[in-house]
């Protein structure tokens, strides 16, 4: 299914990369640890939105986290880019992850991975782990960002007890009307 898309995808992947390139130079993706199936942990593609330190400068910034910890989210978050506000708010940020679908490490529809390891979650929240985690799934159409880790933990749970091919279709067409709406884009 990726693979047909290609024709599609590729002329878009190659703007964005540009348009990173042309306002913050390099690097165009910004690579992530994240918990897969089984608390394996492997790297996620993203483009970079952020300035190319962001991550050092996350430590001075964690008294706006408007999220409960281990989540971080700062809704005019200062290290964005003027192309990676237009990234996030389009959800285009997130198409480098078909390259993790590609080599096994996500499906298209699954639990979000964590950028935080499976030490951290609670035993409940291990359930999460039974499935590939995905580029989007049943919380992204049902509050995005808006969410804590709890309420999307018991979403993926309710996801992964009743995963078919008919909910992933439902959950890939809500994902469209979500991203278009810009519900809960930072």
């Amino acid at each position: 299914m990726v693979l047909m898309a290609a024709p599609i995808i590729l002329p878009v992947f190659m703007l964005c990369a540009v348009a990173i390139l042309i306002e913050s130079g390099r690097p165009v993706f910004f690579l992530q640890n994240r918990t897969g199936i089984g608390g394996r942990r492997f790297k996620m593609f993203k483009f970079r939105t952020m300035v190319p330190n962001a991550e050092e400068l996350k430590k001075d910034l964690a008294d706006m986290n408007e999220l409960t910890w281990p989540d971080f989210k700062i809704s005019d978050d200062p290290r964005v880019t003027k192309i990676g506000r237009f990234l996030r708010r389009s959800s285009l940020d997130e198409l480098p992850q078909l390259i993790n679908v590609l080599t096994g490490d996500m499906s298209l529809v699954g639990p979000r991975p964590t950028s935080f390891a499976a030490d951290t979650y609670d035993l409940w929240h291990t359930e999460r782990l039974e499935v590939t985690p995905g580029v989007t799934g049943l919380w992204q159409v049902s509050g995005r960002s808006d969410v804590d880790f709890d309420e999307r933990a018991r979403m993926d749970i309710e996801y992964i007890e009743n995963q078919s091919f008919v909910y992933d279709a439902r959950i890939l067409a809500k994902t469209v009307t979500a991203i278009f709406s810009k519900r809960g884009a930072y």
